[in-house]
């Protein structure tokens, strides 16, 4: 069901509605000492609901973890389609997020082609190693799993990302460090960029700052979440 993040019908989200009375007021500000006071608020304010969300997610039970993660699964290959011909960089599982190594092995069958993202340093876009199910992979930053340096670099077509919140809008709050905005950024021609996240996942906004790229749809256990107007 395509929307505006109200998936469930009740128009709530994990978090409050409004979170203004937690941020300056001078996040509407256009004066240069303000718009540091405004970055300042909004980047503590999204590392208190990071922590936030990933516990929350964390102490989901795995029977429903793995449900939720199910019917992301099928709503996504929905989406996608059919694959052959295309280049679809998904992620590794980490910290309780949802698991889609079955969705790559059924790219990988249907003739499409599987990559991983790849941090290379800080402060630089991501990026994406050819991969195949089954393939030797090697510890990466944080020991996640991504392919070795002999791998192919490819430009994918989709990109998939895990969210630890969106909000109607599809911005993303991830985990900090502004790789994937950067990554966004850099590609040309940028490619359909999915979220992924659990129910719980949904906020009412991130309070987007000029760096940040909204994502083209978030596909949730509930349904498919595409930008509000």
């Amino acid at each position: 069901m395509a929307g505006h993040g109200e998936d469930d019908g009740t128009g709530r989200y994990a978090s409050p509605p409004c979170f203004m009375h937690e941020v300056d007021p001078a996040y509407f500000g256009e004066d240069p000492e303000d718009d540091r006071h405004r970055r300042k608020d909004v980047m503590r304010w999204r590392k208190a609901e990071r922590e936030r969300l990933i516990k929350a997610r964390l102490e989901m039970d795995s029977d429903s973890r793995r449900q939720q993660a199910g019917r992301i699964a099928a709503r996504l290959q929905a989406v996608i389609g059919d694959p052959a011909g295309l280049t679809v960089s998904a992620y590794w599982p980490f910290r309780g997020e949802p698991d889609l190594r079955e969705v790559m092995q059924s790219i990988d069958a249907a003739k499409g082609r599987c990559a991983l993202p790849v941090v290379v340093d800080k402060d630089q876009p991501l990026i994406f190693r050819a991969w195949r199910p089954g393939e030797k992979l090697e510890r990466g930053v944080w020991n996640i799993p991504v392919p070795g340096e002999n791998a192919e670099t490819v430009v994918p077509d989709i990109v998939i990302a895990p969210v630890v919140g969106y909000d109607p809008s599809c911005y993303r709050l991830g985990y900090g460090g502004g790789f994937f905005d950067r990554t966004l950024a850099a590609l040309s021609p940028r490619p359909k960029a999915i979220g992924v996240g659990y129910a719980l996942s949904a906020i009412a906004t991130i309070f987007p700052l000029p760096h940040d790229i909204p994502l083209d749809m978030v596909v949730t256990p509930e349904g498919t979440v595409t930008p509000e107007a």
